[in-house]
Parts: structure tokens; C-alpha cells; sequence
């Protein structure tokens, strides 16, 4: 296969197109953490449209697009250094990644559609993909993060990517509700476990001030800590994965006039 350099296409199973996919994303992820200060360097704003390449040895580059039309595979995003001084450091990188999992994505099924892959060969490769983690994944942390809630925790936000993503509203421990616990002769116990319950009942979305949708998504301000409807400040589950501090709008509005 073409390592970006002009050399034969020679690969022709899903196996070996994965073996490419795997060394050009290595090869980005070193781009992006080990040798981010060169890459930081390389990707100045005066220069012109600049791309990230992944090779299959595992080796990067930040060059200039190929001048051919149509390009011999799909291109990277372009001007990946107009933006640098533009945003923060992490979101930047962040935002680099997104583009080069897509490119990676690209050239993976390009090959796949020129070697003439069909549905069994396609499907294989996409699953051999989807076991790694995304380059967004190992960038951002991300995956560290979903190795770790993949452990057992009775009480916890179980498969859940993000505190903020609950289905219900739960004060303090920002978890999803707990069953009840079971009743006994100690007084003490019962009375805990009704006060604990009649507080995450009594929860009210800032917004609405109503607790109704108990099993709908919530997400809890950072700043003021009060908990919202997530279709009340208009926030996804998709879209609060993406958000480290979250502000709701009575707190965002005062910043602004501030």
C-alpha cells in the first residue's frame, strides 16, 4: 500500500489494511503527545495550509497538501495551523486529533473500496479498528478514563463517560439513583435512608423548577452546583461528554456582565 510516499499498493486483506491503519495512527499519536513541542513548532500560523500525515511505519509529518487532483488517497485536514494561536493548547490538540481519526477512517475504507472488500472483509476491519482506542481517546485522556469506569462499582455512574451524565439528579455524589436500602430494626438506618431519598426527590432543575423526568438526562452546574433537565439548557448526553466545566446559563450570563 501507499505509505504516502508514492510506493505500490500491495496489500489486499482487511488484516493487512488494519496493519496500515495501525502504524499511521501511531505514528499521529506521537505527533500529538510524545513529540507534541516539534509539532507545536512545526504548525506556525504564517506558514500556508498546512496537514498532518500518518505514515504506516509509524513516522508523522506536517507538510503542505498533495499538489495532484484527485490526490492519491484522501488528504488530512487542511490548515491545521491557522487555528493554533487561535485557541487553547488542549483544545487545539484535541481538535487535530478529531481530524486525523477521520482521515485515518478514510483511508482505511478507501482501501477497502479499492481492493474490493466486501461486506464480511469491511465488517472485519471496522471491528479490528473499533478496539482501539480513537486518537481523540488517548489525547484528551479519554481512554484512561473508560479503562477505569470499566471496573466494577455497585453504586456509580456504570458506562457512564461523564459525572455530569446522570438519568437521575443525585446531590453531592453526582450518581446515578441507588436502590433503597433494605429496612431493619435500627432506627437510625431508617431514618438516613429516608432523609438521603427525600433529598433526591426534593432536587429541582434550576430551570423549570420541577423534578419531573426522574429517568431524563440532568446535568449539574459546576459553578452555583444546582442540577437542570438537559433538555432545558438544551445540552445532549453527546454533547455534555465534551464539556470538562460545565456553567449554566444564569451563571454564564453573569460572567458576561461582570
Amino acid at each position: 500500500m501507499d505509505g504516502g510516499s508514492g510506493g505500490p499498493y500491495t496489500s489486499r486483506t482487511a488484516e493487512e489494511v488494519f496493519r496500515d491503519f495501525r502504524g499511521r495512527r501511531a505514528g499521529m499519536i506521537k505527533a500529538l503527545t510524545n513529540d507534541v513541542e516539534k509539532f507545536y513548532q512545526l504548525c506556525d500560523p504564517e506558514k500556508e495550509n498546512l496537514c498532518l500525515y500518518g505514515y504506516p511505519n509509524e513516522t508523522w509529518e506536517v507538510t503542505l497538501p498533495a499538489e495532484e487532483v484527485p490526490p492519491e488517497i484522501p488528504e488530512p485536514a487542511l490548515g491545521i495551523n491557522f487555528a493554533r494561536d487561535g485557541m487553547n493548547e488542549k483544545d487545539w490538540l484535541a481538535l487535530v486529533a478529531v481530524h486525523s481519526d477521520s482521515w485515518l477512517l478514510a483511508v482505511a475504507f478507501y482501501f477497502a473500496a479499492r481492493f474490493g472488500f466486501d461486506k464480511e472483509a469491511r465488517k472485519r476491519l471496522f471491528n479490528m479498528i473499533n478496539n482501539l482506542p480513537t486518537i481523540f481517546e488517548v489525547v484528551t485522556g479519554a481512554a484512561k478514563k473508560q479503562t477505569k469506569e470499566k471496573a466494577p462499582n455497585s453504586t456509580s455512574k456504570s458506562n457512564k463517560p461523564s459525572s455530569k451524565m446522570q438519568s437521575r439528579p443525585e446531590p453531592h455524589l453526582k450518581a446515578p439513583k441507588p436502590p433503597a436500602p433494605p429496612k431493619d430494626d435500627d432506627e437510625s438506618g431508617e431514618d438516613y435512608g429516608d432523609e438521603e431519598e427525600e433529598e433526591r426527590d426534593n432536587t429541582l432543575c434550576g430551570s423549570c423548577g420541577t423534578n419531573d423526568g426522574k429517568d431524563e438526562f440532568w446535568i449539574c452546574c459546576d459553578s452555583c452546583e444546582r442540577w437542570y433537565h438537559g433538555k432545558c439548557v438544551k445540552i445532549t448526553p453527546a454533547r455534555a461528554e465534551h464539556i470538562k466545566h460545565y456553567k449554566c446559563p444564569d451563571c454564564s450570563n453573569k460572567r458576561a456582565r461582570a
